[in-house]
């Protein structure tokens, strides 16, 4: 059952929420990746929406779902939602494109959850994303980017080696297979990578060590939650694998509350310099010398409740913060910061966590 007209207008904090959001989610179809790993990655797009609808309906909002395509704008000029929630991963398979999404959204003057134009376009690009965090003192591996599998490879970079899709999230080609231990296996993975998905290749130094999950949430003020993954082995060489994240096979994990002030501040800078907005997700190694290298980022990571098993959700439940609470924080900041009013905190759980020994 909703809430009544009055509990609706305040939930608490004095403020009203809007009445009438939409969700803009992936359109996603076999035929636009050009692998079913790509697509496992987006195909429940319009399910996840549909849940993340249901839980803003027992706030008693109304909602109405539109799939991200350029075509959108009709429909929103149409229906005027007083705001929209950003889940767009891709348009027609290409991910580099949802960055056009922002830009619709500001074409309309439509409030919106998530990184602007800018936020957006950097995620889609892992070698600038480096490039940026280095120059501004956040770890980050050595690394390199391949335009083609016979690019010389810098004599800086020590072996074993980890290659990237550039411009794909989702730990797409992340597996066993990624790391590398010498150039004749890293040029075979370069060229089938390249080959497959028509973009380079960034290669890294592998950070052999523990691996972290780090959401940034943001209010008046900037929290992060930190997440170790437990794997059942000690291994350094051990990470989350495609498999393990989607498939379920292989070596799974789960996650445990995680605390460290220095890291903590690592987060926040590299969520300025990348210019996120209202969440992010970062993804850290620490190697067996106390080291902290950040080894991927999201501007827009998979957004939903626990029971769509994605990492912001799974880590805050680690923190006793439910979603619906982050939903109302969500809409009441969206609106505050469209009539240039200060944002609200994020709801205090405590940081908890434990020291990095």
């Amino acid at each position: 059952m909703k809430n009544s007209d009055s509990e609706t207008k305040t939930q608490g904090w004095g403020q009203k929420l809007p009445s009438l959001v939409g969700i803009l989610y992936s359109e996603v179809k076999r035929e636009y990746f050009p692998t079913e790993a790509q697509y496992v990655t987006e195909k429940d797009a319009l399910a996840e929406a549909k849940i993340v609808a249901g839980y803003l309906e027992r706030l008693g909002v109304r909602v109405k779902l539109y799939q991200g395509t350029p075509e959108v704008t009709a429909k929103l000029l149409r229906d005027k939602p007083e705001m929209v929630f950003n889940l767009v991963g891709s348009i027609r398979g290409q991910e580099y494109l949802a960055s056009v999404i922002p830009g619709i959204l500001e074409a309309l003057d439509v409030p919106y959850t998530g990184a602007g134009i800018l936020g957006e376009s950097l995620d889609y690009n892992k070698f600038l994303v480096k490039e940026l965090l280095q120059s501004h003192a956040v770890p980050v591996p050595r690394f390199q980017l391949f335009s083609s599998a016979q690019t010389v490879l810098d004599p800086r970079l020590r072996f074993p080696l980890m290659a990237k899709l550039n411009e794909i999230h989702g730990a797409v080609e992340i597996s066993k297979g990624a790391v590398s231990y010498d150039e004749r296996h890293l040029r075979e993975r370069a060229r089938f990578l390249i080959a497959t998905y028509q973009q380079p290749v960034l290669v890294e130094e592998f950070i052999a060590g523990r691996e972290f999950t780090a959401i940034l949430l943001e209010g008046l003020n900037k929290k992060v939650y930190v997440g170790e993954k437990v794997f059942a082995t000690d291994d350094p060489y051990e990470f989350a694998t495609f498999e393990a994240q989607w498939e379920k096979t292989g070596e799974t994990f789960t996650y445990r509350k995680y605390g460290d002030q220095p890291l903590v501040e690592q987060v926040k800078r590299a969520f300025d310099v990348l210019r996120m907005s209202d969440y992010g997700k970062f993804d850290i190694r620490f190697d067996q010398s106390g080291r902290y290298y950040f080894v991927d980022s999201n501007s827009n990571p998979a957004f939903g409740p626990k029971e769509t098993d994605c990492a912001l959700s799974n880590i805050l439940d680690l923190y006793g913060i439910k979603f619906s609470e982050i939903l109302k924080r969500l809409l009441l900041n969206t609106m505050r910061d469209a009539m240039g009013k200060e944002k609200l905190p994020i709801p205090d759980a405590g940081e908890g966590g434990v020291s990095p020994t």
